[in-house]
């Protein structure tokens, strides 16, 4: 697993494009190997990344809102 992905479901709220397009693209750089593609590659690379974008942001909004723990919520709630 890449360790520079983050979790992106968090009880707090939803994760922002940005952070959904990051993840996808620590993802297609650990799987291909490849930190930046050469120009060759490059439509490959991008268009992976725009789908793994996708398929992120709709899992995220077909899940449940994720619940706090008790021990997660801010004090004096």
């Amino acid at each position: 697993m890449c360790r520079s992905i983050k979790r992106l479901r968090q009880p707090q709220g939803e994760a922002s494009a940005e952070q959904v397009r990051a993840a996808a693209l620590q993802f297609v750089r650990k799987v291909s190997g490849m930190h930046k593609p050469s120009a060759t590659n490059q439509a490959a690379f991008a268009a992976a990344i725009d789908a793994i974008s996708a398929a992120t942001a709709q899992l995220l909004a077909d899940l449940p809102p994720l619940r706090a723990r008790p021990d997660e919520s801010p004090r004096g709630e």
